[in-house]
């Protein structure tokens, strides 16, 4: 029961951290001048993945190589059938009013990408030069649209600020700096406390720790992505839901195992190849009516999903 409760420690030490990091550096940022733009781009994009990369990072660090890539594979899957599948029992997700082709086929190449790279066996520095790259393009590419759209503003100046969650023009340094050292102390403390009890449950169990990374952690990880699609779905907001989940598992791919690569070359298990890869692509490949024809993510696609969630959790762990 120990290992349990210290895990979900660490997983709640983890979430908190990741908050006041993104509140810290988002206002630092706006407060010397960034524009707010970069900032959503850059720092909350980071942050927000903080938590699955201080894990992913400390798991190479470990050798617990499995744990890493566990983590990632199982979050992209879970995202999509957990995350899109629970807020649609709530709420009918109207994403057919919801323009993200682009940014859909840049999550497809990114899983395309991720693949073929994981067929050489590894993921070395090598690999994290390729997937760093593409996400420079891809943020690239956001910045480019997101600069055409603030031209086409006329009021975009006055609304800068709002663009950014979490911004505050009101906060003071003295609580910038202490959300800042909660964040960077909270952030390696939650990862250490949940990769090192991870571990310890999936050898009482018997099974290995890429199979804790792609259920236990995975799911954990999760955890805010299905928050802010929830409130998504009941707010009715299917383009936040749906650019939510897109933005996730093509940064997970791009960012994590990225960086993560020039920490320590990360061998891809056998079983990943033969089966959890191509679950996540397929899972991926479901969103193709809601992203392509029009169809909104109804209560019964709800339903559909989330079984499939928890059908793949049952096959991992069986």
């Amino acid at each position: 029961m120990w290992p349990w409760l210290m895990s979900g420690l660490g997983l709640l030490i983890l979430l908190l951290a990741g908050d006041a990091l993104v509140k810290g550096a988002v206002n630092l940022s706006l407060r010397v001048g960034i524009p707010a733009l970069i900032v959503s781009l850059t720092i909350v994009a980071f942050g927000t993945s903080a938590p699955e990369l201080l894990i992913s990072v400390n798991a190479v660090l470990e050798n617990k190589p499995g744990l890493a890539l566990g983590n990632v594979i199982g979050s992209n899957t879970a995202n999509i059938l957990l995350v899109l599948g629970v807020p649609a029992l709530l709420s009918v997700l109207h994403t057919s009013g919801c323009n993200t082709r682009k940014t859909y086929l840049f999550m497809i190449g990114a899983t395309v990408v991720f693949i073929g790279l994981a067929f050489r066996g590894a993921f070395d520095m090598l690999a994290g030069v390729v997937l760093l790259a593409c996400l420079g393009l891809v943020l690239a590419d956001a910045f480019r649209d997101a600069r055409n759209h603030r031209r086409a503003c006329r009021n975009a100046e006055a609304d800068d600020e709002d663009e950014v969650e979490g911004a505050d023009p009101d906060m003071p340094w003295w609580q910038i700096f202490v959300f800042l050292a909660l964040g960077l102390v909270g952030l390696p403390l939650g990862a250490d406390l949940l990769v090192d009890n991870a571990s310890i449950i999936a050898r009482e169990f018997g099974v290995s720790d890429a199979v804790i990374g792609l259920t236990l952690v995975a799911l954990g990880t999760s955890l805010p992505e299905l928050a802010t699609t929830v409130m998504a779905a009941l707010r009715k907001q299917a383009d936040v839901a749906l650019g939510n989940v897109i933005g996730s598992n093509m940064f997970n791919l791009l960012a994590i195992i990225g960086i993560t690569s020039f920490v320590g070359t990360i061998p891809v298990d056998p079983e990943f190849l033969e089966f959890d890869l191509w679950v996540m692509l397929g899972a991926s490949l479901l969103l193709i009516p809601f992203v392509f024809l029009g169809r909104d993510i109804t209560r019964l696609w709800g339903i559909a999903l989330t079984v499939l969630y928890v059908i793949y959790v049952l096959v991992v762990l069986s």
